[in-house]
């Protein structure tokens, strides 16, 4: 592909990609727990403090962070990916190459896709042909996607570029490579790091012939699409930062000045009248060893002497204004506060209360994931001959939440003789495989069939032993 027209295209689409980076990594930072609050002050900051001087009230410097975003976030995971999407072909055998593609890494990919759209707005997956012939498919950072979409009302992927840094083993520099993937071809280039993208280069980083090892810039990927699907986060294109973010930054703020205060006034601050001592050690020498201090005396109305200086601290309005904020990020972040006192022994329909919020947001998400997952398994099952019934994929996606199993344990029980027993085994709280318990069930019958035989043939020898006797 011609260069001029890669720098071109680079330079247009690009635009506005460093603001969706920053996003991204500000989201992953809170994630980790890094919130603002333990970021250094600006550099006027540091030096307004050198001018004004230390202030002897306020020497501690506590910044204690919180980590809503990622209990928010884990808390979102958790409930839609702990059981992973499965997928019905129409068939026993296509499903099963389905599960044998898809692989133990599934479950884990379905969570690293929900982490990183609920950071970044989006999340990337990516299909390539390994070197034996098989195919392969991984979670890509979304910092590194750059799209390129169409006009249309569909959104079509045209084509994607992956940037990503990279190190030269022989020289060690630093450079960004830019892969360009189209639905036919890969092409790679590189550019050293802090050069302009007019110094762009092609870059020979594919194996053209394993016999003769030699290399090549581009490559035809055979997969007969762009081979990355997108998972967007919810509707509107945004992470799950944005409404919570100022709410986090309060209540850091507001709990480490709470800490800093209270560690401030540990000490008592002692004020000191026409004290008439050297220095200050003098003073503390005295009152330690003496139990006394002397100070200078003026005549009638002095005020010498020695007093003691206290702060008070407004606990209860800092008490209120935490409560408040927590109640807001968990409302504002639609999740769950983990208090136990939300709890108890709550009900079916008080739980469901509690996950209402979050069922909202995993709702949302899940809508946008639907019709990806749809075009990634499609891709697949074309890729390995796998065949689609009807050329419909059947979604099953299931919760994983808190619930109160007395009460679905007994609403089964009194259901018997209403619905099936299939159906009352299938939805009991124990029930984890219906097919292993249905196999369960028959060979309990089956024992107890035998046990019940067995006692009815001793019942009846026993009774003819009896009749012999009585004879």
């Amino acid at each position: 592909m011609d260069i001029e027209v890669v720098k071109k295209l680079i330079k247009k689409h690009t635009i506005g990609h460093s603001e969706f980076v920053r996003s991204a990594d500000e989201a992953e930072r809170y994630y980790k727990n890094e919130t603002d609050v333990l970021r250094a002050p600006s550099r006027e900051e540091k030096q307004r403090k050198e001018n004004e001087g230390k202030t002897p009230l306020r020497n501690a410097d506590n910044r204690i962070p919180f980590n809503f975003h990622g209990l928010l976030v884990n808390q979102k995971a958790a409930y839609m990916f702990t059981a992973p999407p499965v997928f019905d072909l129409g068939g026993d055998e296509a499903n099963n190459m389905l599960r044998k593609f898809l692989g133990d890494k599934y479950s884990k990919v379905c969570k690293d896709l929900c982490v990183e759209a609920s950071n970044a707005a989006v999340g990337w997956i990516h299909v390539w042909k390994r070197e034996d012939g098989s195919y392969n498919y991984a979670v890509v950072p979304s910092g590194q996607i750059i799209p390129i979409w169409d006009k249309s009302l569909e959104k079509k992927l045209l084509a994607v570029f992956r940037k990503y840094p990279d190190i030269e083993e022989e020289s060690g520099d630093s450079y960004e490579v830019y892969e360009y993937w189209t639905d036919t071809e890969c092409w790679s280039y590189r550019l050293k790091a802090g050069d302009v993208i007019d110094k762009l280069l092609s870059y020979w980083m594919f194996l053209a012939d394993p016999q003769t090892s030699e290399m090549t810039d581009h490559y035809s990927h055979e997969i007969g699409e762009v081979p990355f699907f997108s998972f967007s986060n919810n509707n509107i294109g945004t992470n799950d930062l944005k409404n919570i973010k100022p709410l986090i930054d309060v209540y850091c703020k507001v709990f480490s000045g709470f800490v800093n205060d209270l560690e401030d006034i540990q000490e008592i601050i002692f004020v000191l009248t026409n004290y008439g001592g050297e220095n200050l050690n003098e003073f503390l020498d005295d009152l330690k060893y003496y139990k006394a201090i002397k100070v200078d005396n003026d005549g009638d109305g002095d005020k010498s002497g020695v007093s003691t200086l206290t702060i008070e601290i407004p606990v209860e309005a800092r008490e209120k204004l935490l409560a408040v904020t927590r109640k807001c990020i968990f409302e504002q972040g639609q999740g769950i506060d983990p208090d136990p006192q939300n709890f108890g022994n709550s009900s079916g329909v008080a739980l469901s209360f509690l996950y209402s919020l979050l069922e909202l947001k995993a709702g949302l998400q899940e809508t946008e994931f639907r019709p990806s997952f749809g075009r990634f398994i499609r891709c697949v099952c074309r890729l390995l001959n796998i065949s689609i019934k009807d050329d419909t994929i059947t979604q099953t996606w299931t919760r994983t939440s808190v619930r109160n199993d007395q009460e679905l344990a007994a609403i089964a029980q009194i259901s018997k003789g209403n619905i099936s027993d299939e159906t009352i085994m299938k939805n009991h709280p124990w029930v984890e495989n219906l097919e292993l318990e249905k196999q369960r069930m028959k060979e309990q019958e089956e024992a107890e069939a035998q046990k019940g035989e067995s006692y009815g043939d001793a019942f009846k020898e026993k009774a003819g032993e009896n009749i012999d006797g009585q004879e």
